[in-house]
C-alpha cells in the first residue's frame, strides 16, 4: 500500500491578539467536527495548529501534497468576510499584512518555492479581522465567521483532494459524495 502524502489544513495566528488568532480557532472547530464525523475531511488530511511558527512549518509544507492555510488577512472588506485565495491572488494578499506573523507565512511559501518543494496546490482561506489587540476573545463579527470559514476550509480541502484525483474513504469517486458546503457557495468559493 502506497503512503499518501498528507493534505494539510494549517491554522495560522496568535490567539493572544484577538482576531489575529482566528485561523487557529477555525482549525480547532474543524478538529471537533472531524472527531464526530471522520468523513468530513478528505483521507490523509492533517489539521495543524500553526500558531506563529512561520518557517518552522517548512518541513510539513514540503511533505504535503496540498496545503490549505487559514488566517486573518487584510481582504479590504468588512470584519468577518471570508474568501479563498489561490496563486497570484494569495501572494498579493499576503503583501497586505495584518500582523508580523504574515511575514512568516509569506516567507514560508517563498522558501518552499525556492527549494522547489512548494506543493502545486496551495490555498488561503482568509478572514477579515476587526481588531488586532491584546485579548483572548474574537470580536463578534469574526466569531460569527468561524463556522463559515471552517465550512469553506473543509470544502477547499476536498477540492484540492479532488484535483489530485482522490476518492473518498470508501473508494467512490467524489462526485457521489454529498458536498460539505455550508456557506461556501454564498461566499463564491469554487465547487
Amino acid at each position: 500500500m502506497t503512503h499518501l502524502r498528507p493534505l494539510l489544513v494549517v491554522g495560522i495566528g496568535n490567539v493572544l491578539l484577538r482576531d489575529e488568532g482566528v485561523g487557529v480557532h477555525v482549525v480547532e472547530r474543524l478538529d471537533r467536527l472531524a472527531r464526530r464525523r471522520p468523513d468530513v475531511l478528505p483521507p490523509e488530511c492533517t489539521l495543524v495548529d500553526g500558531g506563529t511558527l512561520g518557517l518552522d512549518l517548512l518541513p510539513m509544507i514540503e511533505d504535503a501534497r496540498a496545503v490549505v492555510l487559514v488566517d486573518a488577512v487584510n481582504l479590504r472588506g468588512a470584519p468577518g468576510d471570508v474568501r479563498v485565495l489561490h496563486g497570484p491572488d494569495l501572494h498579493a494578499t499576503l503583501a497586505n499584512r495584518v500582523s508580523p506573523h504574515q511575514v512568516g507565512v509569506g516567507d514560508l511559501l517563498a522558501a518552499a518555492r525556492l527549494r522547489g518543494t512548494l506543493p502545486a496546490d496551495v490555498a488561503l482561506v482568509g478572514i477579515q479581522p476587526a481588531e488586532i489587540e491584546i485579548g483572548l476573545e474574537l470580536t463578534a463579527a469574526v466569531e460569527a465567521a468561524v463556522a463559515r470559514a471552517a465550512d469553506v476550509a473543509c470544502e477547499t480541502a476536498w477540492e484540492l483532494h479532488r484535483a489530485a484525483g482522490g476518492a473518498d474513504g470508501a473508494g467512490r469517486p467524489l462526485a457521489s459524495r454529498a458536498p460539505v458546503r455550508g456557506d461556501a457557495a454564498a461566499l463564491g468559493a469554487p465547487g
